[in-house]
């Protein structure tokens, strides 16, 4: 297999298989959701991605769960939705595990 063949077949594989979601989202500029490993929720638009799910993403809201140590006697502590803004992002692949299309 040549490199032409080879990259046909990827770009068919971008526009018909899973990455398909990412590949629309750069092309329309829509934000997805996606689920990483470290249980962090990143809502973002995806500028460009790889075939391991390595992203450049923008305008990125992080959303996390902590929950607060609780001191000795104290009643435990309930936990605490966390978020930050990080305008920049390069997300690699291997921490992704889901991905979703934001409908709306």
């Amino acid at each position: 297999m040549d490199q032409v063949e080879l990259r046909k077949l990827e770009e068919q594989e971008f526009t018909t298989g899973p990455l398909s979601v990412l590949q629309m989202a750069v092309r329309n500029g829509n934000q997805v959701l996606i689920n990483c490993r470290n249980n962090r929720k990143l809502l973002a638009r995806v500028k460009a991605f790889d075939r391991h799910c390595n992203m450049v993403l923008e305008n990125v809201k992080e959303m996390w769960v902590e929950t607060p140590k609780s001191g000795k006697g104290v009643k435990k502590a309930k936990p605490v939705n966390k978020d930050r803004f990080i305008s920049k992002m390069f997300l690699r692949g291997d921490s992704v595990i889901l991905v979703l299309r934001n409908s709306g």
